[in-house]
């Protein structure tokens, strides 16, 4: 029974919350990765795109509630997604247009397009903070949990008790579905054919009759979904606030080099590997090891590594470590 009970604590604030958090990083990852293998260079304006798509999603949830229109007994913001894509895709594709695609046409170097983002970037930021403003803001409603600790006790008999938050629900069944249309986008369609075809050779892919602004286009659109998409389920999950989501860049860029930059499947895996690693060593295990362990081995004190507020500082050490050693990534992506 003890076994059971750590089980069951070590799936509440470990497994799950990192499940939830790594479905979000990879779907981060995957918009990082797209820009990197098919534009070629890294865009560190991701995060703060997330933030602008979730605030365009927030708006409109406001507007909906106000309206009295619901998704109950799911969240509301999962109607304003779709017109938040909207709005973040008109965004990008203006960035695209004024920005990006004059250093195109000068085939500007990498690093230019890097520093060049980073411009985008502190405008996109002070634009979002502008017009929602820099505190936390919470816009999730409908039911709070799929089941509650106080359910899981009932049905168990167990001491511990197993809470499922249906925006960690929403989370993982969204990322699974938005994998799966991507990579059959990528591998099954004839414009996925193209973008990849572009990715892997860029003169043969022209001489090939590819369309380079098409390609172009249609992968800020993606970008633009997926970074909507995974800032949504982030807020819905914790709550909206646009430094955070500055923030989240590094464990993006750190999940998406771990997997090997380029690779959309790396880009998952190292989604996952920076969310596991980051709860794991944030946690403090005292309680599953008093389950676990005999009560002459459990811990005194709270057995955590390190404070969660330096949960950021292991996807920097992990980021480090994977560019001295492995600087193509864990599925060989393109060495950075």
């Amino acid at each position: 029974m003890d076994f059971l009970n750590a089980f069951i604590t070590l799936s509440n604030f470990v497994l799950i919350p990192a499940i939830a958090y790594g479905s979000q990083l990879a779907l981060g990852a995957l918009g990082v990765t797209l820009i990197y293998g098919i534009l070629r260079f890294s865009n560190f304006a991701h995060g703060d795109t997330m933030a602008f798509g979730t605030m365009a999603t927030i708006l409109i949830t406001w507007a909906f509630q106000g309206l009295g229109i619901s998704a109950a007994p799911l969240p509301t913001a999962l109607l304003a997604l779709p017109f938040g894509i909207g709005v973040c895709a008109l965004l990008v594709l203006a960035t695209d247009r004024g920005v990006y695609r004059f250093y195109r046409g000068q085939k500007a170097k990498p690093i230019i397009f890097v520093m060049v983002s980073l411009g985008v970037m502190f405008i996109m930021n002070g634009l979002v903070r502008f017009i929602i403003g820099p505190d936390d803001q919470r816009f999730s409603d409908g039911e709070r949990f799929i089941i509650s600790v106080r359910q899981f006790k009932a049905l168990t008999g167990l001491d511990e008790g197993l809470a499922i938050k249906t925006t960690q629900g929403i989370t993982v069944i969204t990322a699974i579905i938005v994998v799966v249309l991507l990579f059959y986008f990528l591998n099954r369609t004839r414009t996925g054919k193209s973008m990849r075809a572009y990715s892997d050779n860029e003169d043969l892919a022209l001489l090939s009759g590819i369309n380079p602004e098409r390609v172009v286009m249609v992968t800020w659109l993606i970008v633009a979904a997926l970074a909507t998409v995974a800032g949504v389920l982030y807020g819905l999950d914790k709550s909206f606030k646009p430094f955070v989501y500055f923030q989240l860049l590094l464990p993006i860029f750190a999940s998406a080099i771990v997997g090997g930059l380029g690779n959309p499947l790396g880009a998952i895996a190292g989604g996952f590997t920076i969310a596991f690693s980051e709860v794991m060593i944030t946690y403090a295990w005292k309680k599953v090891a008093g389950y676990a362990l005999p009560d002459s081995l459990a811990p005194d004190g709270l057995a955590q590594l390190l404070s969660t507020d330096y949960k950021f500082a292991v996807s920097f050490v992990i980021l480090l470590i994977v560019l001295l050693f492995k600087p193509t990534g864990l599925f060989s992506g393109k060495a950075v």
